[in-house]
Order: C-alpha cells, then structure tokens, then sequence
C-alpha cells in the first residue's frame, strides 16, 4: 500500500497561505479608497503621516543651527534643495547648508552644519568642489550673519559661492562669482570635449544690481543696451586644476524674440482673499502693488530696502521719514512693473521671459530643458559654454515654469508648474487639476508635442502650500518612473512611461504644519540616490524612505533600480541611465510583460523558468543557455503585444550571455 500523497491542489493553498501570512506585500493596483492623505491630523515634528507603497526609512530634523524651536517654519532657516556625494547628502538652507552621513540610511549623521545666509543656497558638487547659490540682499561674501544694511555694498553676495570639499566636515571657501541678478538656481554642465573645466549655467531672477555695486550691470532694453542684465543666462567657466579662477565666460540671450506667453489668472477664492489683505494691510499703513492683476502685499523686505534706498539718495542717514514712506507708497507700483513687466522693444507685443527659473541639462544626448518663466525652452548645449535655443513651448494652463526633467532614452520632457511661488495652497479640492501641475511632452528633434498633465490627485488643505515641485527619474528599467515633491503635498511616485496617462503608484505624506493657519514646510525635492528616495523637508529635516513592491512595481524592478550607482548626483545634471549585467534586470522586464499582459502567461512562466535554470549554470553552458533563451523571446515578440519590451528583454538576456 502506498502512502498517501498530498494533492497539488491543497499544497499550494497551503504555500499561499504561508505567504500570506509572513508577506505584508500589498498586491492591489487601485490606490487606496479613502485616500489616507485627506483630513490628517496637524502638527510640527508629531503631524500624522501617511504612506503607500513607500516605507519611511528615517526622519532627521535640522540641526541646532538650522532649526528655530520657538518659530515653526522660521522663513529664515528654510531647508531647499540637495546634492549628493558618495555617502554624503548636502541639504541647502537659506542660512547656508547641512552635510549629512547617510551611509546607514536608517541614521543619518551631521557632518557640518554651515551658517552663510544668502537665500536660497542650492547645493551642487563636482569632484571636490561645491556650488552653492545666493541671490537675497543679505548674503555677504564673507558669510557673515550681520548681513548687508546698504542698498549698494560690495559685500554683498548675489552669485556662486565655490567650495573646496576635498574635507568634507571642514569645507574651504575658494572664491565667489558675482552676477547681475543673483543666482535663484544654477546647474553644473560637463562636456565630454572639455575635461580641464566644468562649467555653470546661472539662474538668476532677481532685480538687477546696481553698477554701482557690480560694474556693468544694467537693466535697460537690450536694444538700447546690448550688456543689459535682462534675457539672458550666465554661463562659468572654472578651470579644475584653479577653480579660484572661476568666472562668467559667456551670457547667451536665449529668449530673444520671445513674447510674453499667455497664463491664467488666479482662483476666484484667490482673488477675494488678496483684495481682503490688501485692504487690510493700506489700512494699517502697509504697501501695496498690482501684480499680474491681484492687488498683493508689499513683503517687509522689499518695504525696508526700497526706504533705505530713498533715504540714501536724498543724501540723510538713519530711520526713513514720513515723506520718505510716501515717496515710496506714490512709486510702488512703478517700481514693481520695472521687475515684473520687462521693458518692450520698441512698439512691439510684450516680451517673454527675461531670465529661467531651472535649466536640467542631459549631456548625454546634447539637450537641455529649460524652465523659464513663461515657456519651456529646449537648449542644444553641445557647446557647453554658448547653449542655444532650439525649441520652445507655452500652456496657458501655466502660471511659471519652474523645472525640467527628460526620461532616460530622452523621447520625452516633463516640465513642472510652481503656481502660486511654493508657499501658496495649490492642491485644494477647488483647484483646476491643469493649474500648477507637470506637462508631459514627446521629444521628437526640436519638437516638443504637449500629451497630458499630472498633479498630486490628494486634495490639500488651505493650511498647506502645495504644487508640483522637484523630482528625480527612479531607474526602473523599462519604465519612466519619478519620485517628485509636492512641499505640503508630501511626496509623489508616478509612472509616466504612457504619457498620456501618467498614473500615481506610491506616495507619502504628513499633516500640515498648523490647522489654523498656513506655515510653510513640505518636500522640497524628493531624489533618488543609490536605493533610496531622499527628501528636504523644509521646516522638519531630512526624510529617506525606501520603495516597497506592490502590484504596481514588483521587487525585481526595484531590485534592478538598485543596480545603478552614482558617485554624485546633481539632479539638473541629469546622468543616463545605464544598467550592469544581471539577472534581475531580465526578471523586472518579465514582470512588466506579464503585468501589461505583454505575453502570454504560459510564457512568460517558461522564460522564468529557463532564466532560473541558466543562473544555475556556469561557463559556456550558461551562456549557450541564455542565447537560446534570447532567440526564443526574438521569435516570440512577433506575436507579442509588447514587442519592443520583449526585444529590449530579448537584448538584455544576451548580455548576459556576452558577460564573462
């Protein structure tokens, strides 16, 4: 009598049982219903949180000199935007920066915590050097805390700042790089023609200085001017072997015979609740201006350094008189259409834009993405130091194009919409879905083709500035996937691989900072470095978190993301994508095949099982293995539904094969 044998049937119920019960895998491909970000409770460091598909890995607040215990969301020591090297993330600050360890994600340590205001120190680094952006009034070049009480000093700092690095917890400042209008942004550009350099594109959005506080600066019509300050970048050159001899080598004008591109006006709750304001604030004796056809506040920085100019030029000193603020109060509204409203040529249409918010280039493919104001320009930068315009595109759904991201093979461009200048309430339920949210192109040559928008699809408070902000490409093979941060929206991952229906796959986010009233805070930038997503939280820190496998994204894809390494990463020097030989790269294209029904199951079943058996041998039988493997998949993909994924798994496979 033989014994009993256990039916197939029941052993594997039994194994998916068991997997149930030691997997927290969450299979669903439907986001959750409610949406847990909606109605979370309010607070600083204690705001409730919610997450989907992505695990917090680690939650770091500033340091003792970043951090105002007794101000929540101190505008001063806002957190901005990151850079990495090796183990080492340098987190931006507009009172300098942080560079934090976090070669144990779960524990990220100080190295330096360096106090040099300027606003709004963006960090970017190359080898043993270090950039960091200043463009606000109070930047010395000496780093001073005091900061700079004269409207004209050559003290002040409106520029590059260069760092040596080469000892990390004690950097050395180098030199400086003065600009016309600051630099809001910068972007590090290397060219593959030109080792002994690496240059700089500068972003500057400021007021233009006075010449005399930097000679040659001017902010007439460049018709009238041709060294005008106005529609042009900045381009440094600095030479590696002497980085002290840094400076501006060119000044493209890439937006000449652009003009002023059309763009909404704002939210009718909006409108309503500037005009309250600006009552409110005449009332007690404030400024106002109309911009962009909203009355709006005159800020208390803008008020002092116009009234001290007013004083100097009238040859006192001292606290400005009565006669002084009314000087000021009848030419406001003059002196706030000379910044926003750049002077015509001529009798013409009003200009375009005068200057770009963000530039990302891909030296890979010679192009870069442009962020500027009212367009989105595409920049041929095969000559590093005279980038030059080559396609451009408006939306009126637009209010300011704020950045630029390609996909890895460069067929697409997604361009980013900072409506409302990141400390407005973009994300509420009220708000159009078009306004302050990505635009999606295809890149074919010098055209641009608009294909479809994504916005965060969480509503957010009024309590909570949210819009479309900065993000990073996460190197899942096969797809175009983007982990991006929405400031009080949090953190959102999205597959725009179909860029017409770009779809939301993880997410994370916490309460606002206050339930009362709006103090700001959020994701500045949510990256992707070597296995993690790493965000700079405004008011709260540094955040890591780690991607989980769902239905969306399974652990081969994110297994095979975490092949790709980077020594340093500047996320507007965008890096191409390039996988090393292994066997979970295959597996993630199976994956997505049998997810997209790309290939039959059956199929699919059979090249999981030749794949797992080739890993099992070695030498020549393993390569004839895994080339008899690949023919199979080249002739399955004539009755694919997916053929160019079957080819590129197909490709993949022999180069396994070709490994030795």
């Amino acid at each position: 009598m033989k014994p009993a044998s256990f039916p197939l049937s029941l052993a594997v119920a039994a194994l998916a049982l068991a997997a149930c019960a030691t997997s927290k895998v969450n299979m669903s491909t439907t986001a959750p219903s409610p949406d847990p970000r909606v109605g979370l409770r309010a607070g600083w460091m204690n705001a409730a949180e919610a997450a989907w598909n992505l695990r917090v890995v680690s939650r770091t607040p500033p340091s003792e000199k970043f951090i105002n215990r007794s101000t929540p969301g101190d505008f001063n020591l806002i957190n901005s935007d990151i850079s990495f090297v090796g183990p080492y993330v340098i987190q931006g600050n507009f009172a300098g920066y942080q560079v934090w360890d976090i070669s144990k994600p779960d524990r990220p340590t100080l190295h330096t915590a360096y106090v040099c205001p300027g606003s709004q120190s963006d960090v970017s680094v190359y080898r043993k050097l270090m950039f960091v952006s200043g463009e606000a009034l109070n930047g010395r070049t000496d780093c001073g805390t005091q900061g700079v009480p004269d409207t004209v000093s050559h003290e002040r700092l409106r520029g590059i700042r260069i760092f040596d690095i080469t000892d990390i917890t004690q950097p050395r400042y180098i030199t400086n790089v003065q600009t016309c209008r600051g630099s809001h942004t910068h972007t590090v550009v290397t060219s593959p023609t030109d080792t002994a350099n690496v240059y700089i594109y500068v972003s500057g959005s400021a007021p233009v200085r006075s010449p005399n506080e930097l000679a040659g600066c001017s902010d007439a019509p460049p018709d009238s001017n041709p060294n005008s300050a106005l529609f042009r970048i900045e381009v440094i050159q600095v030479p590696l072997a002497h980085p002290e001899q840094a400076r501006i080598v060119s000044s493209p004008r890439i937006f000449n015979d652009l003009t002023q591109a059309p763009s909404h006006g704002e939210a009718p709750e909006d409108v309503t609740a500037a005009a309250r304001a600006a009552a409110e604030a005449r009332a007690h004796g404030g400024f106002t201006a109309t911009f962009h056809g909203t009355e709006i506040v005159l800020g208390p920085g803008f008020v002092r350094f116009r009234l001290d100019s007013i004083v100097k030029a009238r040859g006192a000193a001292g606290a400005p008189t009565v006669a002084d603020s009314a000087t000021l109060r009848t030419n406001a509204q003059r002196i706030v259409d000379l910044i926003v409203n750049p002077p015509r040529r001529g009798n013409g249409p009003p200009p375009g834009p005068t200057q770009c918010h963000d530039i990302t280039v891909y030296p890979a493919i010679g192009l870069a993405g442009g962020a500027c104001g009212g367009y989105g320009l595409l920049l041929d930068i095969r000559d590093v130091a005279n980038p030059k315009r080559i396609g451009a595109v408006a939306d009126s759904n637009f209010s300011f194009w704020h950045s630029a991201t390609f996909n890895n093979d460069g067929t697409k461009i997604l361009f980013t919409d900072e409506w409302g200048g990141g400390l407005q309430p973009r994300c509420r339920v009220t708000d159009k879905p078009e306004w302050g949210a990505d635009a999606i192109f295809t890149l074919a040559g010098t055209i641009m083709t608009f294909t479809s928008y994504y916005k965060l699809p969480a509503p957010q408070t009024p309590n909570e500035n949210c819009v479309a902000h900065n993000g990073t490409l996460i190197p899942i093979p096969g797809r175009d996937i983007m982990a991006q941060g929405w400031y009080q929206g949090g953190i959102s991952v999205f597959d725009w691989t179909d860029p017409a229906h770009p779809k939301e796959i993880a997410f994370f986010d916490r309460g606002p900072m206050d339930s009362t009233k709006l103090v700001g805070a959020g994701s500045w930038s949510a990256y992707w470095y070597n296995g993690y997503i790493v965000s700079s939280e405004i008011s709260r820190g540094l955040d890591i978190f780690e991607l989980e496998p769902s239905g969306l994204l399974s652990q081969n894809e994110i297994d095979a993301a975490k092949l790709v390494h980077f020594d340093y990463l500047n996320a507007q020097d965008q890096q191409k994508l390039v996988w090393p030989a292994s066997f979970v790269v295959p597996r993630a294209y199976l994956d997505q095949l049998a997810r997209s029904n790309g290939l039959a199951a059956d199929q699919v079943l059979a090249a999981r099982n030749a794949l797992a058996r080739a890993e099992r041998l070695s030498g020549q039988q393993r390569r004839d293995a895994l080339q008899q493997l690949a023919t199979q998949l080249s002739n399955d993909a004539q009755g694919s539904a997916d053929q160019p994924k079957l080819r590129t798994l197909a490709a993949a496979i022999l180069d396994l094969a070709n490994t030795r």
